[in-house]
């Protein structure tokens, strides 16, 4: 009796203790989703952003919920395996661009919605007050296409930034000017810099006037306006006055479409322009003036036309045109991807939905160059939170299409140069 008492209580003991190391070692989430909050405009002058952003965080969820089998991070097998096959939702917001609203909105999405985790917002003057939210709270934000370098100047432990910022783009926009020089066997003597007037085109012209002055070129103009204005007449007026070898303008859609189309209306004709993207790599701009934008150098972070060294290009691509209609992926889209990848495979890597845990997944973050479809060295933050692998490239518009110029190694085609003047046009 004794001996058969004893046995009993050694195989209930060895249940319990099996039963207990089946819950330590069990997936955190294995019954649960994984809720992350998406704020981009949806309405609204860029509403076109928005709405491709948010489509390409659909397709990057198709590859990170289903077996796609692509070879990058989370891209083959079901689900999160760290969290149990944990399948990703989002919930998104319309902040429309406005800055009061998005700080609502982060706090909604964080008490209400209980979200595991920010993403967003394009318009640095709104990923400004949601970061500030996201601090406050304790929840993590990555950003994948606000350029206010001065996001991540704030010792926020947070925030983490996946894109360049101004401070980049406007270098290698320097960088040309100088190895362009070299090239053509030709001087710019003088820049004007034109700015919207939110936290995004008042960081970039005080960045470029920076850099401006460090390379030894006159800024004969720093002309800012107020953002949606409905004439640029009077600016316009100004540069001309000015007329400075390079304009450097830093504005959104609605603006850079006004822009172009005052400057042919008062025949201002710059030699030539080096915009800080935004509007002029929206596609609804390209759509819009075509070879009225005939010239126009952007900055960017991401190119179509570098499919051959980047293979994922074109896969994602097709994926994302199923979505959005046919519409090719483009500059932000391409950022919000890689921003929304790197984001939920740090929260894999966690193996938890704890907001510190995931905190500390991201500062762990080393995604390689050929995981990306960006033109980057990587994905890894440095202590402020901002991606150390990024690089800048400049494009140009050439027959209604943009083509990679800088880097040199990356050039797809040769920099047109004069901008042709609006004579000159058919």
């Amino acid at each position: 009796m004794i001996r058969r008492r004893y046995f009993r209580w050694v195989q209930v003991s060895l249940m319990a203790v099996a039963a207990v190391l089946a819950l330590a070692t069990a997936p955190a989430a294995q019954t649960r989703e994984v809720v992350i909050g998406v704020l981009y405009p949806m309405t609204g002058p860029v509403a076109q952003i928005g709405i491709d952003a948010v489509n390409v965080v659909k397709v990057a969820l198709d590859i990170i919920n289903n077996d796609v089998d692509i070879n990058m991070p989370l891209g083959k097998g079901a689900g999160l395996p760290r969290l149990g096959g944990a399948k990703v939702r989002i919930v998104v917001v319309d902040h429309q661009g406005k800055p009061d609203l998005g700080l609502a909105e982060a706090e909604r999405l964080i008490t209400q919605e209980k979200v595991h985790a920010l993403f967003g917002a394009y318009f640095s003057s709104v990923t400004n007050t949601a970061s500030q939210v996201a601090e406050r709270m304790g929840i993590p934000l990555l950003n994948a296409d606000s350029s206010s370098p001065a996001l991540t100047e704030r010792g926020f432990k947070w925030f983490f930034r996946t894109s360049p910022h101004d401070g980049h783009f406007s270098l290698a926009m320097f960088d040309f000017m100088r190895d362009f020089e070299k090239k053509r066997g030709i001087k710019f003597k003088s820049v004007a810099i034109l700015n919207e007037d939110t936290q995004f085109g008042a960081d970039s012209a005080k960045v470029q006037d920076e850099l401006a002055k460090k390379y030894g070129y006159e800024v004969v103009a720093r002309i800012p306006f107020r953002t949606g204005t409905t004439s640029l007449d009077a600016e316009i007026g100004r540069l001309k006055t000015a007329n400075a070898d390079v304009l450097l303008p830093s504005l959104y859609t609605s603006d850079a479409i006004l822009l172009t189309r005052t400057a042919k209306n008062l025949d201002y004709n710059p030699k030539a322009i080096i915009a800080q993207n935004a509007g002029y790599t929206d596609p609804k701009f390209v759509a819009e003036m075509g070879k009225e934008a005939e010239g126009a150098i952007t900055r960017a972070p991401f190119a179509l036309d570098l499919a051959a060294k980047k293979p994922l290009i074109p896969v994602i691509n097709e994926m994302f045109k199923k979505l959005s209609g046919g519409r090719d992926i483009s500059d932000v889209s391409a950022r919000a991807f890689t921003g929304f990848i790197t984001l939920v495979d740090a929260i894999n890597r966690a193996g938890s939905t704890d907001p510190a845990a995931i905190q500390k997944a991201l500062r762990e973050t080393n995604l390689p160059a050929d995981h990306l479809i960006m033109p980057w060295t990587g994905v890894r933050f440095d202590e402020k939170g901002q991606n150390a692998g990024v690089r800048a490239i400049l494009q140009q518009l050439q027959g209604g299409a943009y083509h990679t110029i800088y880097p040199l190694e990356l050039a797809t085609r040769e920099a047109l140069y004069p901008i042709p003047a609006w004579s000159q046009r058919k």
